[in-house]
């Protein structure tokens, strides 16, 4: 029994979890004792309610479609570890908010969608100092927000994000020429949002990376294929002051010639005030308006054109961030419904929504 016990804490002690300190990007680390890099934690916990003034969901962007409704949006753990010039990042994702990521790839397996999805599976080569290869299944690089609430400001999402691509599956070579500038392309997966091919690897995307001055980031991307179609984003944010930010996201998107004339276009602008350590107010103003032709990945018809104003607030209390969000809606058309269910060209939200990284 003792040489038991005495192996169990030998075994214990060949790791060591340091908690890191609190805050909004706070790990839980574990290391092993043999000079690697530790391997990283990190993820986050979400919730929502949310009221639609016409008493059912009008607004067809991604995630908290739930009407009036305490809801969850999801669990989301990602690893990450360093080993020479070595790395990888495994991130998964379980709930409502990740179950309706998995809807595209079963569409192409034929199964049904799953409670669970994959957000970033993918291996890194550091050839050089400069140099990066990584190969696997990623976060798409186009566009400004993505899919984990703890890296978006505004809670619901837009729809510039909601009708581009959320991850790619492929292989891209990145070159820093310095900490000003770099360019990254690779090849894709002929489909968005899965991390199979439908028989192609037919999808070539680039990004140039700018940043002309301290805190102004500047990403010029495209990613165009003869089975997806082409998208050509501008995002970009500068931190004017210590206290104000703008961001700005602008997108145009052709569908595939196979499939026809059709597309989308729009712009979404981001200021954000902080006015205080752990409250900051921001709008997003967008316009959005899908090409005239095929109907495309949008619920707002071919043809006319949606204008939004959303107004978030982040609280923050640690790692916790409180999210109260009022959302108006506009179309040039009548896009949406009303409580009588009759057609009308506006829509309203509210919601307030907590979330926990850690």
């Amino acid at each position: 029994m003792k040489k038991i016990l005495l192996l169990s804490i030998i075994a214990l002690g060949t790791f060591t979890v340091k908690a890191a300190s609190i805050g909004a990007n706070s790990r839980l680390t574990m290391v092993a004792d043999t000079g690697d890099t530790p391997l990283t934690i990190s993820g986050s916990v979400d919730a929502y309610y949310k009221y639609d003034f016409a008493k059912s969901s009008q607004i067809g962007t991604s995630f908290a479609t739930d009407h009036n409704s305490f809801s969850i949006g999801m669990v989301d753990i990602a690893l990450k570890k360093t080993t020479g010039k070595t790395s990888f990042v495994g991130e998964i994702s379980f709930g409502p908010r990740g179950q309706s990521q998995s809807i595209p790839d079963q569409a192409v397996t034929g199964g049904a969608a799953s409670s669970f999805h994959i957000q970033n599976l993918y291996v890194n080569y550091a050839a050089t100092d400069a140099l990066t290869f990584t190969m696997g299944y990623m976060g798409t690089f186009i566009g400004y927000e993505v899919i984990s609430p703890a890296a978006n400001f505004n809670y619901s999402t837009s729809y510039l994000f909601t009708n581009g691509p959320f991850q790619n599956a492929g292989f891209k070579a990145t070159y820093a020429f310095s900490s000003k500038a770099s360019l990254m392309a690779g090849i894709f997966n002929d489909g968005w949002n899965t991390y199979t091919s439908m028989g192609k690897i037919d999808n070539f995307g680039a990004q140039l990376f700018v940043s002309p001055v301290d805190g102004w980031n500047a990403y010029l991307n495209v990613l165009t294929g003869h089975s997806a179609g082409t998208e050509f984003d501008l995002t970009t944010s500068y931190q004017i002051t210590d206290a104000f930010k703008l961001g700005l996201n602008a997108a145009d998107y052709t569908l595939p010639s196979y499939v026809g004339k059709g597309g989308f276009s729009g712009a979404a602008l981001y200021p954000q005030l902080a006015v205080s350590s752990s409250v900051t107010l921001g709008l997003r103003g967008e316009y959005f308006k899908p090409k005239a032709g095929v109907a495309g990945y949008s619920f707002v018809a071919a043809g006319t054109s949606v204008t939004a104003l959303t107004a978030t607030a982040n609280i923050k209390s640690g790692n916790l961030t409180i999210i109260p969000e009022i959302r108006l809606d506009n179309g040039s058309a009548n896009t949406f419904l009303n409580k009588s269910g009759m057609p009308t060209k506006k829509a309203s939200q509210a919601l307030l929504a907590v979330v926990y990284s850690f």
